[in-house]
């Protein structure tokens, strides 16, 4: 059987501990692949190769780190379909959509190339007296990246390339679930000349994230998974002096007003719920239908719903896959059968799917609940899977109360035509994206990506501007040369004037 080993000073490294962990192939629900699980000392050894690393990668200059870096996005380019292939095989997603996550993972490559633009300090001259004040953004050192199953690829890419950019070197620690793409993306910026130790990465479970959130050699840690294990991280790594950002988890609403024009708010519904198989924190997983406007939105995402391919990843007809493991499948389903005991209309059940040659594999179908409560576990949870929940409201402002009372702020959205209603939703939800007649609201890479509320622990937002802030501190310096003409200025016990 396939091992996937860890990647440690610019090479793969077997693992020691002597615990592995299974990959499976969604489609099939064989065991394809065992990964190796990192111990306290492999961790260590992860650590040790970033620092040394740092030494001189910490001090090189922004030319050199850049050629690195545009060198590694020729080279994931040409490699798109090899890394989309690795997706699909350990998480399950169809391949034009692993595809898609590649070219969002590539645009922050690209926004790290030209990171001499995002690094440039400010300069005050004459402040006072021959005195001049600069302000400038230094590396912080051996940075952490703890990332999730269903995006092995993209996530991954939100932070490290942003991270030895500016100066830092990486210890990546992914989804046990579907690791090889972490390690092609490694090799792969080994082949464009990163040098070793730059980045690692790490495999494991539990006691590789607390090893990395108690390292006293680690200075920040990033984080994108569920909310419980993202309070769980940023207080245990801030209680360790680390700075921290971690994203949560979230329960992403569409309000469709009833000037919306309703095929193209059903086809946004069906595309941002049931989209990677609903296994994103950016689906939309509630929708609030405002007015009279509900039964009708329902049939048209009803009968879009219906007509979704479902299918093994690599198949090309297939417009959906399976979910990442038989445990998940089944929590998916628990939530539609909950629904309808707790009063919700099921109108579509997507329990009990499977598909004909591939009856082992991960399956579940489109689920679509009508008139949720907002006291059902279908409606509070994130359920991470095919499962659509409509509820109803008669105002904008019943619409928007609902959705402002969600303990998650990540992403929402509003399908209106009128101007004037879309520019009062974006200033009154309370929700880190928005989206207008956009449903899923992921910002491009110069813009910063992240939720508010339990969507976000931290201060600093991912990527974009928020990313660079987030793997650099500040600094300021206050600079006098006195003239040779200057006489002594003598001892001043006063506080620094400015004049």
């Amino acid at each position: 059987m396939k091992t996937v080993n860890h990647w440690i000073g610019g090479k793969t490294v077997e693992g020691t501990s002597g615990n592995y962990g299974p990959v499976t192939d969604p489609a099939t629900g064989a065991v394809t692949t065992q990964v190796a699980l990192a111990s306290l000392e492999e961790v260590d050894a992860a650590v040790a190769a970033a620092k040394d690393a740092y030494a001189t990668w910490g001090t090189s200059s922004l030319a050199a780190r850049t050629a690195v870096l545009f060198r590694y996005r020729a080279l994931l380019d040409a490699r798109r379909d090899d890394i989309a292939a690795l997706i699909t095989a350990e998480h399950g997603k169809v391949h034009s959509d692993a595809l898609g996550e590649v070219a969002r993972g590539l645009e922050i490559v690209e926004l790290a190339c030209g990171i001499t633009t995002q690094l440039k300090g400010e300069l005050s001259t004459q402040v006072s007296s021959r005195v001049d004040v600069s302000s400038i953004r230094q590396s912080l050192g051996v940075v952490a990246g703890i990332t999730p199953f269903n995006f092995p690829a993209m996530v991954p890419m939100w932070m490290f390339p942003l991270a030895i950019a500016c100066g830092n070197t990486f210890v990546l620690k992914p989804s046990e679930k579907d690791p090889s793409a972490a390690n092609l993306l490694a090799e792969l910026a080994a082949e464009a000349g990163l040098p070793d130790g730059v980045l690692n990465v790490l495999h494991g479970d539990k006691v590789a994230v607390d090893g990395l959130l108690n390292h006293p050699d680690v200075a920040a840690v990033s984080f994108v998974g569920s909310t419980p294990i993202a309070r769980y991280i940023h207080s245990t790594a801030s209680a360790n002096g680390k700075r921290v950002q971690a994203l949560g988890g979230a329960k992403n609403h569409m309000l469709v007003l009833p000037d919306a024009d309703l095929d193209a708010a059903a086809d946004a519904a069906v595309s941002a719920a049931y989209g990677s198989a609903g296994e994103r924190c950016m689906a939309i997983s509630a929708v609030v239908a405002v007015g009279a406007i509900g039964d009708e939105l329902v049939a048209r995402i009803k009968e879009r719903a219906e007509k979704i391919k479902i299918g093994p990843g690599n198949d090309p007809a297939s417009e959906m896959g399976p979910l990442i493991t038989a445990v998940h499948r089944d929590k998916v389903a628990s939530y539609v059968t909950g629904a309808a005991a707790q009063g919700a209309d099921v109108v579509l059940d997507g329990t009990g799917y499977t598909v004909d040659g591939f009856e082992d594999g991960h399956w579940i179908g489109l689920s679509l609940l009508d008139h949720v409560s907002t006291d059902s576990d279908a409606y509070k949870d994130e359920i991470f899977g095919p499962v659509l929940c409509v509820l109803r409201a008669e105002t904008y402002e019943e619409g928007v109360a609902l959705m402002n009372a969600s303990p998650f702020g990540n992403g929402t959205a509003i399908f209106t035509r009128d101007g004037g209603a879309a520019r009062r939703f974006q200033l009154e939800i309370e929700a880190g994206m928005v989206g207008v007649n956009v449903p899923i609201p992921v910002p491009v890479g110069y813009h910063s990506f992240g939720g508010w509320k339990d969507s976000l622990f931290g201060d600093h937002h991912i990527y974009g501007n928020d990313g660079v802030h987030f793997y650099t501190r500040g600094k300021v310096v206050t600079t006098r040369w006195p003239d040779p003409a200057d006489a002594p200025a003598g001892v001043d016990l006063g506080f620094p004037r400015s004049g």
